[in-house]
């Protein structure tokens, strides 16, 4: 056989029998962009950025005892205030990563719907555009509308690479985990066919923990289900939404507000740690966090929000920390962003144009400049 032709098969060969063993040995490559979104329902940006408010954390009626909830998050200085109740936020992200939505600093971040509630919330963080007309109540009805993480789900890589943990039992309507196919954990769903010891431990405790509120779970459960998924299953984009924030504030139980604040930037100072000791996420992942709306002003507002009863509770925030996020810490400069912004940021950091054309644009030259 001519040497020419024996040459070639064999660099045939040789490189097939590489393409397979390196599909076959190898992990799905640290290479690719993953994204970690994440919600605090309902958590204003007035915490966020100045820490506990002076006349709720002194108030007789929300704050059961003022002088233990003053040990804990209570300075003159609002800096330390704010590092006393996020210590995640103001210790890593702050210096890491970006925060925007201090408004005492002209840097705004506002809802684009015209209902200031929950569902319109979510459905405009995951879609990218507010629906007015079909999107106006807080009911368990399946969204109309593609979310983000649908339209990723379709694309290649994406297969299985999609997962939601969520505290309020709306969101499988929100994602339409019916049509979209995409698994949400949700309320107090059980883990089907869980695996190990941790989240059997949850299914138990889910069933014999009193309930607080009928329609939303504890964040702990949320967190450590959405925990134990990301170790194990190592998903490209993953929604977890904490809700604890929204329902002790409609309570009026500001003191509670505050200590689930902190608990759940303990959580997210988790899902960090998580991200950057694993070699498939390290230095690949960008974290994204807000709210879904923001709460009234005044002692009485504040418990409230809506757009008919409620001003200024679309005003809300945004953070970010990874991949393609530079260090600039709290932004001052004056600037207006959307919630609507953040689908398309999404999937523009998961390499991909979002197509929808009444989205709000991407974040993504602002991030990484």
């Amino acid at each position: 056989m001519n040497h020419v032709l024996l040459k070639s098969i064999a660099c045939f060969i040789l490189l097939h029998l590489t393409g397979y063993l390196v599909s076959h040995t190898t992990p799905q490559s640290n290479e690719e962009a993953k994204v970690i979104l994440i919600t605090l329902d309902g958590l204003r940006w007035q915490e966020l950025f100045m820490g506990a408010d002076a006349n709720l954390i002194n108030h007789p009626v929300y704050a059961s005892d003022s002088a233990a909830l003053k040990k804990e998050f209570w300075s003159e200085d609002p800096k330390v205030r704010r590092e006393l109740l996020l210590p995640f936020f103001w210790e890593v992200i702050s210096k890491e990563g970006q925060l925007y939505g201090n408004r005492a600093l002209g840097n705004n971040a506002n809802l684009t719907n015209n209902h200031w509630f929950s569902y319109p919330g979510y459905s405009e963080i995951l879609c990218g555009y507010a629906d007015d007309e079909r999107i106006n109540s807080n009911s368990k009805s399946n969204n109309p509308n593609v979310t983000v993480l649908e339209y990723l789900a379709g694309k290649p890589g994406f297969k299985n690479q999609i997962a939601a943990f969520t505290s309020w039992d709306v969101f499988p309507y929100i994602i339409n985990e019916e049509r979209s196919g995409i698994p949400v954990n949700s309320g107090y769903e059980q883990v089907e066919n869980p695996i190990g010891e941790k989240e059997k431990l949850i299914n138990q405790l889910q069933k014999e923990t009193p309930k607080l509120w009928e329609t939303v779970r504890l964040d702990a459960f949320t967190h450590h289900l959405a925990h134990s998924y990301l170790e194990r299953e190592k998903p490209r984009l993953l929604f977890i939404s904490y809700g604890e924030t929204d329902d002790f504030a409609h309570q009026g139980k500001y003191d509670q507000y505050l200590y689930s604040a902190r608990r759940t930037d303990q959580f997210i100072q988790d899902i960090w740690n998580t991200v950057q000791t694993d070699p498939f996420y390290k230095d690949q992942t960008t974290i994204i966090i807000t709210t879904d709306h923001g709460r009234g002003t005044d002692p009485d507002g504040w418990k409230h929000h809506g757009k008919s009863s409620v001003p200024r509770s679309d005003e809300v925030w945004m953070a970010f920390l990874g991949k393609n996020v530079a260090a600039k810490g709290e932004v001052a400069e004056p600037l207006q962003i959307w919630t609507e912004q953040i689908a398309a940021t999404i999937s523009g950091l998961l390499g991909y144009d979002y197509p929808v054309e009444n989205a709000g644009n991407d974040l993504l030259s602002i991030l990484k400049n």
